[in-house]
């Protein structure tokens, strides 16, 4: 989950902008608990298609 759409309950703004303390303290707890949310959708699409690489040589290396 990403705090971009996310609306604080406390001061009423965006939580990605961190207007208040609530807003930060929700933010940061986001970003500590998923360490993917901040890789860009090329770097995800480069990390499984790097998977996807060891995969076919494990593949390929098991029925050899």
């Amino acid at each position: 989950m990403t705090c971009d759409r996310l609306v604080c309950a406390n001061c009423a703004g965006p939580v990605s902008e961190g207007r208040c303390a609530v807003c930060r303290a929700h933010r940061e707890r986001l970003h500590r608990e998923s360490p993917l949310a901040n890789l860009s959708p090329a770097a995800l699409i480069a990390l499984l298609a790097t998977l996807m690489a060891v995969a076919l040589v494990a593949q390929k290396v098991a029925t050899a």
